[in-house]
């Protein structure tokens, strides 16, 4: 008995050792996700409101991610309250769902060393600060192109950012996400190495908004 009380302490000190410690962390990545292809890829299957045509949504906050320059933090142990409903709901209309912004608080948002209501407040700027290119949203049909193409988009809408703070990435042969690489300011900057993974498909499929 007493072993096995043992055992049971050891492995519950191990447990709340997971974390790291909220606040240490280099830069954000801020992850934009195009919701056509998570809704062909996932949000169908799920029947997620997100992917309801009257939302109209195309590129969706995915998240704003405390980043190591090699490695990132997650879970973090912090002290913080986490969010409430209703702040996760007012996060819907630029993550898709009250789902999606409390699983980001609650795997990244805690390592920001913010409270819940600072970590959506600073996500929901880092979002409104990126020029999200207008032609994505002129698609009347689905096409393939290069992956390198949405990246350069991105570069000319946001002329003060660098090739090498931005990326983009594919999923089941679709674009799929475009990362963006920011101080805690929210000043643009260079990716680590581990962020910096372009996706090179010279035909990647792009799904219009619904």
């Amino acid at each position: 008995m007493r072993l096995c009380a043992l055992l049971l302490f050891f492995i519950a000190g191990l447990a709340q050792a997971e974390g790291e410690t909220p606040g240490e962390f280099d830069y954000y990545v801020m992850s934009l996700s195009w919701s056509p292809t998570w809704c062909a890829l996932e949000g169908d299957a799920r029947n997620s409101p997100q992917c309801d045509a009257s939302e109209d949504h195309g590129w969706v906050l995915h998240g704003l991610w405390p980043q190591f320059h090699r490695g990132w933090p997650s879970y973090c142990n912090t002290a913080a309250r986490p969010p409430s409903r209703r702040q996760t709901e007012e996060m819907a209309d630029i993550m898709g769902t009250s789902g999606l912004a409390w699983h980001q608080w609650k795997k990244h948002g805690s390592c920001s060393g913010l409270s819940p209501e600072d970590y959506y407040a600073l996500s929901r700027e880092a979002y409104g600060r990126i020029t999200r290119p207008a032609v994505f949203r002129k698609l009347d049909k689905p096409v393939k192109l290069p992956a390198s193409l949405v990246e350069e988009a991105f570069l000319k809408a946001n002329p003060e950012f660098e090739p090498d703070m931005v990326t983009v990435t594919c999923k089941s042969a679709r674009i799929q996400e475009v990362r963006i690489c920011l101080s805690r300011d929210l000043d643009p900057v260079p990716c680590g190495a581990d962020t910096v993974r372009d996706c090179r498909m010279p035909d990647a499929l792009f799904d219009p908004v619904r």
